[in-house]
């Protein structure tokens, strides 16, 4: 799917939103993070990299945006106690959440699966799989307490359809698709959550320079180029679609 042609947000279409990006330190999280701000949203910026998790928040402040929280959180090591406690913070803080986005991801490294190591099989699927499962499952109840819940997961076009080489992440990010539209499926009756993907597409982020460290990033989309299918799902325009798979390009 697409979003609407010529859609554009509608200035402070996120006012008072509560919303939690995963890899907001760089790149697409970093980009969407800073975008749902400038539409007046409260973002809570989840990255192990707290330096860079400074400068976004600095940009935020900076662009006149609500003053923005940082959350240091590792999704490798991060517990199952980690997520609950992170919701039980999120509950404490903010009375609730109107906003996931699920953008953290480890590309891992391109190679036969004849060749793939187990640790980093298991290390990718713990940050691009499990992690996803175990926030969801925690932010739960103050989802549940939004009165427009959205939930997007980032995903990739290996993810729909597999490619040879890409291994763990693509494998990672096909569960994810199943994992979006079984939440969809289950909590789209009596709930206010709904639950969506976006692939982006090609984009000039690090992990994209890992996969193709031979092309120019002058070639690709920016981050802030492909916000708005993001900004769509996280906004009150969306209201009603859920389970669907987003394409930004």
């Amino acid at each position: 799917m697409r979003i609407p042609e010529n859609w554009s947000p509608p200035e402070g279409s996120l006012e008072k939103k509560i919303i939690l990006v995963t890899g907001a330190a760089k790149g697409i999280g970093a980009a969407v993070a800073c975008a749902c701000a400038a539409q007046g949203a409260t973002v809570i910026l989840l990255d192990k990299a707290v330096r860079e998790l400074e400068a976004v928040y600095d940009r935020i402040e900076a662009a006149g945006g609500p003053q923005p929280a940082i959350y240091p959180m590792d999704l490798e090591g991060a517990t199952e106690k980690d997520y609950f406690d992170l919701a039980g913070t999120l509950d404490k803080e903010f009375g609730r959440l109107d906003g996931l986005l699920h953008n953290a991801a480890m590309l891992g490294a391109l190679v036969p699966l004849a060749h793939f190591e187990t640790e980093l099989w298991l290390r990718i699927l713990q940050i691009n799989l499990n992690a996803p499962f175990m926030l969801t499952r925690a932010c739960l109840a103050p989802l549940m307490k939004s009165e427009d819940a959205s939930v997007v997961f980032c995903s990739d076009s290996t993810g729909r359809q597999g490619k040879a080489y890409w291994g763990a992440y693509a494998v990672s990010k096909a569960a994810g698709e199943n994992l979006m539209q079984i939440l969809a499926d289950e909590l789209e009756t009596n709930t206010p959550i709904r639950v969506n993907s976006v692939d982006p597409g090609a984009v000039a982020t690090a992990l994209r320079s890992l996969a193709y460290p031979g092309e120019h990033p002058d070639q690709q989309a920016k981050p802030a180029d492909v916000v708005s299918p993001f900004l769509y799902l996280l906004g009150s325009d969306s209201r009603g679609i859920t389970g669907a798979q987003f394409e930004a390009q």
